[in-house]
């Protein structure tokens, strides 16, 4: 028996790949499998080769596998593309109608399904997924009552005539694929898994849920991949709650409302990817400079323009940190994995509100689509922190004065009113202002305001501002990251620990204001410094050497063709370096 398998399932986009996978993995996690999923699609709604990897494990994984053991296969690219992952001995289950065969040189056993013909004689040749996933399913030799359960939860809302039909569909796809083998695959075996069910999402759903426990009851939003998911959900579960979500013509429609529905004291936000977040940044400015709070997802995609939509990629650290005019606080975090998606999500409504910033929280595109199993949230530990929101009635102001809502304080953060508040008068502009909010040149008021708005973050720091695994004191390797890229880095550590290579790891998730002083110590121990990312010019490496220094030590591993790294890619990169 083994402890973890890699299935991936391949077509043609509009095909049902991505229904196949979904119910084949609904059905993992109702075992209690651990799951990580990677899910390479076209930038087109039907047409173009689209493939789900998932790999599933008994043990928690967060890294997409080197190989790969069973590849199903609805048409010959699916297999001259991706045959090449799978490992000695692995296996193709393949649509019998295109004469299905392995590449030269891939060891492999082929098993020829007549997927479509069993499709057309239950009715419809869109039934051939339920084929394929029955053929995968039985031979893993895995309970087909749990799978047909699946079933019934995907297409119960189409009547029970339907479901019978997909169910059957499953039986005779398992049972031709079995007479061909002989019976399951004992190879490939899996490991009892531990039965509990796990949560199991992608990186937007969390984000979703997330904007939802800590008080979001507005998302103002336009459609763009990869943050589409986000504003889906909320379509979904806001209204449950008393809340909304509107779509706009464009993202300056819906980062303008933002502020303005946060500004009336409803916590709003919006999710766009690196376009939208460009066509955004005068907004951001205006939040900035009027202290209105504000929450951003920018969900990163290869660039630039419109670049590689449904691509992975980190390459808007540059725009997020530096991309408005002028000089305003802002913070940015990047979560890492899909429970800092809910929790961070949380923490950015209270941390815009308390400091009265914008604040964007940056994922890229495989931590935001990549479907994975997540540890239980705790929803106790959730507190709502409004910061200087004034609710009760304020004093009378005198005859021709105004309420200082940008008064100068020792910590930088005025008191907050929301409009229409009795005796809370106060104007709001973009333009240079006084404590009362009326436009000011005045070159010792500019040098207050500015030195008030910016300082009041200079000490920010949020939860887990780096996330540290450093168990040796002095080590070889410090591998420095950010994103979705931690466990693969982890398991690419576990294989140079057993060649002797002491390594280190931190992830980096406040990349602004930097966090030098909790960096600068592991960079100063470490021989040398490996900072992995997805993007061409070595953005993140580029911060530390700006707000750190250590050049001599910091060496780039990149990777920028719009897929993740593997764990043998990281592995062999520290191997050259060290």
């Amino acid at each position: 028996m083994i402890s973890q398998l890699s299935w991936k399932i391949g077509g043609q986009q509009g095909e049902g790949v991505e229904s196949t996978d979904r119910i084949f993995s609904t059905a993992l996690n109702r075992l209690g499998y651990y799951l990580y999923g990677y899910r390479h699609f076209s930038s087109r709604i039907k047409g173009g080769h689209t493939n789900n990897k998932i790999r599933i494990s008994t043990k928690p994984i967060r890294a997409i596998s080197d190989d790969l053991d069973i590849l199903v296969a609805f048409d010959q690219e699916s297999i001259d593309l991706n045959a090449g992952e799978l490992r000695k001995g692995g296996v193709v289950v393949a649509d019998a109608k295109f004469s299905p065969t392995i590449p030269e040189g891939i060891d492999a056993r082929l098993f020829a399904v007549p997927i479509t013909a069993i499709a057309e004689e239950l009715g419809t040749s869109l039934m051939k997924n339920m084929v394929a996933s029955g053929a995968s399913w039985a031979l893993l030799g895995l309970p087909m009552e749990v799978f047909n359960k699946a079933v019934e939860e995907e297409f119960g809302r189409k009547g029970a005539a339907i479901v019978e039909k997909n169910i059957e569909a499953v039986r005779r796809g398992g049972e031709f694929v079995l007479e061909q083998a002989g019976g399951p695959l004992e190879e490939f075996k899996l490991e009892p898994a531990d039965g509990k069910q796990k949560l199991f999402m992608i990186g937007n759903e969390a984000m979703g849920l997330g904007s939802v426990a800590g008080g979001c009851r507005l998302m103002s939003a336009y459609p763009i991949t990869p943050a589409s998911e986000i504003m889906e959900y909320l379509i979904k579960k806001l209204p449950k709650f008393g809340g909304t979500v509107v779509q706009t013509e464009d993202e300056i429609a819906a980062v303008t409302m933002a502020i303005g529905a946060n500004y009336a004291g409803v916590r709003t936000m919006t999710a766009s990817a690196g376009p939208g977040l460009a066509l955004m940044m005068e907004a951001i400015g205006l939040s900035g400079m009027t202290e209105t709070p504000l929450v951003i997802v920018d969900t990163q995609r290869g660039g630039p323009s419109t670049g590689l939509p449904t691509k992975q990629e980190q390459s808007d650290i540059n725009a997020l940190i530096y991309g408005t005019h002028g000089e305003i606080p802002k913070v940015v975090v990047a979560p890492s994995t899909i429970e800092e998606c809910f929790y961070d999500m949380i923490e950015a409504f209270n941390v815009a509100e308390e400091y009265q910033i914008p604040v964007i929280i940056a994922t890229d595109l495989q931590l935001s689509l990549g479907k994975q199993s997540c540890e239980e949230l705790d929803f106790d530990s959730i507190r709502i922190n409004r910061g200087k929101l004034i609710t009760e009635e304020l004093p009378a102001l005198e005859d021709h004065k105004l309420f200082k809502r940008y008064e100068l304080t020792d910590d930088g953060i005025s008191p907050r009113v929301l409009p229409g508040a009795k005796n809370g008068i106060h104007h709001v502009t973009g333009v240079e202002h006084d404590q009362e909010g009326r436009p000011s040149e005045s070159a010792i008021n500019r040098k207050k305001m500015m030195d008030k708005r910016l300082g009041k973050i200079a000490s920010l720091r949020v939860t887990n501002a780096i996330k540290v695994d450093a168990p040796n004191e002095s080590p070889e390797l410090l591998i420095v990251a950010m994103g979705s890229t931690g466990g693969t880095i982890d398991e690419a550590r576990s294989r140079l620990a057993k060649e002797g290579v002491k390594t280190n790891h931190i992830t980096v998730r406040q990349m602004f204001p930097f966090p030098s002083e909790m960096l600068e110590p592991h960079l100063s121990a470490a021989k040398q410094v490996i900072v992995l990312e997805n993007n061409a010019t070595g953005q993140l490496a580029n911060l530390i050497k700006q707000n750190i220094g250590a050049h001599d030590k910091i060496k780039n591993v990149l990777k920028y063709d719009g897929t993740p790294f593997l764990p043998s890619e990281v592995y062999n990169a520290c191997k050259e370096l060290n």
